[in-house]
């Protein structure tokens, strides 16, 4: 420990002596230049990690199932009037509703329960007033209900969704 010190105490009376030589100081890599290297690193390894998961091996990846069709089926055309408590004017709501099943196979399942299904429908339609169809949202809550009515008349089947082909309040 002592010849440490001696050593330092060497050092640094060589460097106050006045020699014209100057001391050689120990070389630190600058700070900017570890992050820059740090930065090129990150970016080089995202890079390659992006392509192995675009371009890696096809054998470790499922295969997809091809889709299956989808079956849609027509409901009668409905025209119901609206509720308008407190209003002299009837208006009314044409709509022609397209089911979208998961196959072909659900038709032979709706179909039995069809008068059910319109039952249900109209009984909602005829208590909706014109400012619950308003914009778009108006029309997604329609969309959500009758679904949900369909699937609560035709279960343990389920429908995929409910389709407008026509939609008209006048």
């Amino acid at each position: 420990m002592a010849e440490k010190a001696n050593k330092e105490a060497e050092g640094d009376a060589a460097t106050d002596s006045g020699d014209d030589t100057p001391a050689k100081p120990k070389r630190k890599l600058p700070l900017k230049l570890i992050g820059i290297a740090a930065a090129a690193l990150l970016v080089v390894g995202g890079g390659a990690a992006g392509f192995f998961m675009l371009h890696g091996a096809k054998e470790g990846q499922p295969v997809a199932e091809p889709v299956k069709p989808v079956a849609f089926f027509d409901l009668p055309d409905l025209l119901v009037n609206l509720s308008n408590v407190g209003s002299d004017k009837t208006q009314y709501l044409k709509v022609k509703i397209v089911l979208e099943l998961p196959d072909q196979t659900m038709i032979a399942q709706v179909q039995p329960v069809m008068p059910r299904v319109v039952d249900a429908f109209q009984t909602y339609l005829r208590e909706l007033r014109p400012q619950d169809l308003e914009g778009s949202a108006g029309l997604y809550r329609l969309r959500e209900e009758l679904t949900r009515r369909i699937n609560v008349a035709i279960a343990p089947s389920r429908i995929n969704a409910v389709l407008f082909k026509e939609f008209v309040v006048q």
